[in-house]
């Protein structure tokens, strides 16, 4: 089964983009060789570009506080766990305040870094970074592994408090979906949205067997799916057969 994810606005696109390089960079400190390393700190330089977003903060905070009212109201609800109330409560809080004690934009002291910055001019140069460009970034390279990673993840470790928000209201917004199987008829499918409910992201899971994919499309009123199919000669093209998918609405 492959998963797609469609966001309806652009918070929940940033939330998104973010959450891919994060996905992307655990996977590379998990490595040891220059090349992976060398990667994990092209990747920071994109969670840096797309974090440079001056409103990314006081929309993570106010995000987190819209949650942490809305599951306040339960309290005293005996149709609600408490402890898990609790729980939830606690991780809202503590993602939080951690952002809330972070001074300044997210990211900034990295930006500061004279050696990163030095290395991330160079990095959007096509072979920017050979060691006659820059003998120390190449010096460095060259180190241990232990000690590339020990700075990596002090780099890293800056922006802990942003990647925690980021992840928790990501899970509550897909927890809070419902699923439907649907039909596809002929590779199309379309929804009308309800009134009153303001859906943030579109979640569909399609079997990769079937060889086919969607292109998702989407506003407060009405979501549309049409199923493609990749040809030999690497062009996708609308499929003509019913298929079927699960469909996800998260708001």
């Amino acid at each position: 089964m492959i998963l797609y994810e469609y966001p309806f606005n652009e918070r929940i696109r940033t939330y998104l983009r973010l959450e891919h390089l994060l996905q992307r960079l655990g996977e590379l400190l998990q490595r040891q060789a220059p090349l992976d390393h060398h990667v994990a700190l092209i990747t920071l330089f994109e969670i840096l570009d797309v974090a440079g977003r001056a409103e990314l903060k006081p929309d993570l905070m106010k995000d987190l506080d819209r949650h942490r009212n809305q599951l306040g109201a339960y309290r005293g609800n005996p149709a609600v766990s408490e402890a898990s109330l609790d729980a939830a409560l606690h991780r809202i809080e503590d993602a939080f305040t951690h952002l809330a004690q972070h001074p300044g934009k997210i990211g900034h002291e990295l930006l500061e870094d004279e050696w990163l910055t030095s290395v991330r001019s160079r990095a959007v140069i096509p072979a920017g970074t050979c060691s006659f460009d820059l003998p120390a970034y190449h010096a460095w390279q060259h180190r241990p592994p232990e000690e590339r990673l020990a700075d990596l993840h002090r780099w890293v470790r800056v922006l802990a408090p942003m990647a925690d928000a980021v992840q928790l209201l990501l899970q509550m917004l897909r927890d809070a979906g419902r699923t439907q199987r649907v039909m596809a008829t002929a590779g199309q499918y379309q929804q009308t949205l309800p009134n009153g409910r303001s859906f943030q992201l579109l979640r569909l899971l399609i079997d990769d067997a079937l060889g086919l994919v969607p292109e998702i499309s989407g506003n407060r009123l009405v979501v549309s799916v049409r199923l493609m199919r990749q040809d030999d000669d690497g062009k996708l093209r609308a499929a003509k057969e019913d298929a079927v998918f699960d469909l996800t609405l998260c708001g």
